[in-house]
């Protein structure tokens, strides 16, 4: 076990798994705040098209990613603060990336059965084969993307939660819906690189929705979320490498944990959505039975 934890593959697997879990969940819960997880699952799957459509042509994968990523951008940010609306338009550019991405991955695929292979990893991740320049491409994205949420961390959030108010008292919506939707972009390139396209979704939309539910206030939420993140990332792969089941793989242990940790949060938070009224009633009875 201490050779295992020791080699090089577990030990890249979790920096790149802690470095990606980190990032999406600073950057996801704003998305989560933004309700923008249909546009996020857009830009995952237009990575997709980017990623296969790069190595059909020899490219860098995370180059293409980020190119379609940055051009989706572009379009969707013509959209502004109606962005939220557009359910049919970003379903449409969803489909289109999907059907361009399959296309790319037939052809690639046909060339080679290591091609193919190669293929499915961009949709399912390579967390267990990272290379060296995947995870100081991952270390770069991650680490600047959480000096430009420290940087705007407090009108991102005011602009996120009270856009309206927000543009009224001067803050600068309309460049922060820009800045946050070029974060989104990197994000995503960056967590396919580690984690495929289903699994970056996962951890973009999961542990943040887990964590708005669990925890009201917006600074204990955000670490709330960073720390569901990393926990579900950590425990997938201590189960892929030193669980009873060697052959699963780490993807099906993060997909799962972040499903169940959803679901355990969406649970109590209608519990106790449930239980304040009554409390609320209660307390109204006692104060109208002592005013009598």
């Amino acid at each position: 076990m201490e050779a295992l934890i020791q080699s090089e593959v577990f030990q890249n697997a979790v920096l790149g798994g802690t470095l990606t879990a980190v990032l999406c969940a600073a950057v996801g819960y704003f998305m989560v705040l933004r309700a923008l997880a249909f546009a996020s699952e857009a830009l995952t799957d237009i990575g997709f098209a980017g990623a296969t459509g790069s190595v059909l042509l020899g490219w860098n994968p995370f180059l293409g990613m980020l190119g379609f990523g940055l051009a989706t951008v572009l379009a969707l940010g013509t959209f502004g603060h109606r962005l939220k609306g557009r359910d049919v338009e970003i379903g449409m550019v969803l489909s289109l990336a999907l059907g361009l991405g399959v296309l790319f991955l037939t052809l690639y695929g046909h060339s080679s059965a290591t091609h193919a292979s190669s293929g499915i990893g961009i949709l399912f991740g390579s967390l267990l084969s990272l290379s060296p320049s995947v995870i100081l491409t991952v270390t770069i994205v991650t680490v600047a993307g959480l000096v430009v949420v420290a940087l705007v961390f407090r009108p991102l959030l005011y602009a996120s939660i009270d856009p309206g108010t927000a543009r009224a008292r001067g803050v600068p919506t309309r460049l922060l819906d820009f800045l946050f939707l070029f974060l989104l972009a990197a994000t995503t390139a960056v967590s396919i690189q580690s984690m495929g396209v289903l699994l970056a979704f996962a951890l973009l939309s999961g542990p943040p929705g887990a964590a708005v539910k669990l925890v009201r206030h917006p600074g204990g939420a955000f670490w709330t979320a960073l720390a569901l993140g990393v926990g579900i990332v950590w425990v997938s792969l201590g189960l892929a490498f030193l669980g009873p089941w060697p052959r699963i793989p780490v993807g099906f242990y993060v997909a799962t944990l972040t499903a169940m940790t959803y679901a355990g949060a969406l649970v109590r938070h209608r519990f106790r959505s449930r239980a304040e009224p009554e409390d609320h009633h209660h307390h109204h009875d006692r104060e109208v039975s002592d005013h009598d």
